[in-house]
């Protein structure tokens, strides 16, 4: 919540302002209805619902500061999700095949995904990574670096990275 803070222009106490984003953003409410698990989600989620194009797996871990910049279409199924994730529309992380859950993505800490990035199979993203729009990632991608392109490829290794 605290990055949705940043974000915004609304200055209202932290129990309010859950409740705004709760009552107003549908993909806010993905995320808690996600992080309260299921049982809790169907007894609050029949108020407000979350977003049907924006499906989060049951098992994928989500570490905290994620933002979600209108995730519309966006499928995140990987192993786990660091700290200060960010990504937009047609987001897909996923297995190759059905059923293989083994080989999921595993994402780093401070990782932003541009428009219609696909993540695909047992891949690590490293820590503090961009990917630009339109990537499919297909192998690892290290640390501190920009990576963009089909099959994607680092294009830039960032020396200091400033958040």
């Amino acid at each position: 919540m605290a990055r949705r803070e940043e974000k915004s222009d609304l200055r209202m106490s932290k129990g309010w302002m859950l409740l705004y984003y709760l009552h107003n953003d549908r993909y806010f409410r993905t995320l808690f209805y996600h992080r309260i698990g299921a049982l809790m989600a169907i007894l609050i989620g029949w108020w407000r619902p979350g977003d049907r194009y924006f499906v989060i797996s049951k098992t994928t871990k989500i570490g905290p500061g994620a933002y979600f910049a209108h995730p519309f279409a966006s499928e995140l199924n990987a192993k786990s999700i660091g700290k200060n994730f960010s990504c937009r529309h047609l987001t897909t992380l996923g297995n190759k095949q059905d059923g293989d859950n083994e080989n999921r993505p595993t994402i780093g800490d401070n990782v932003t995904l541009g428009v219609n990035v696909t993540i695909l199979g047992g891949v690590t993203i490293g820590n503090n990574v961009t990917i630009g729009a339109g990537a499919v990632v297909v192998k690892d991608i290290p640390d501190n670096c920009i990576a963009v392109g089909n099959p994607c490829k680092p294009i830039k290794f960032l020396e200091e990275y400033n958040l």
